[in-house]
């Protein structure tokens, strides 16, 4: 009774012996794109630091406290009294 063959039909034991292989390796490529995929879209800081979820919690009003200075300060990205591409459009 523990002998699978004789419940199956012969040509599908063998049907099925070929495809666990495949079956296994896909399996395991998937999972690696998988966790690769989710690291590379982890959400990042401007200097491509990781954020990660205690940290931003803790620095999280500090975090847009900087965001809002930073902007305020550097409210312009021309240099030396050159025209942004926008102006006179």
């Amino acid at each position: 009774m523990g002998d699978l063959s004789s419940v199956l039909p012969a040509g599908l034991v063998d049907v099925l012996s070929a495809l666990i292989p495949p079956v296994v390796v896909a399996t395991v490529f998937c999972a690696f794109v998988i966790k690769l995929l989710r690291r590379e879209m982890a959400p990042r800081r401007m200097d491509g630091s990781l954020v990660s979820g205690d940290a931003a919690g803790a620095a999280g009003a500090d975090a847009t406290a900087t965001a809002v200075t930073g902007a305020v300060d550097d409210a312009s990205i021309t240099r030396g009294g050159e025209r942004a591409e926008s102006d006179g459009r």
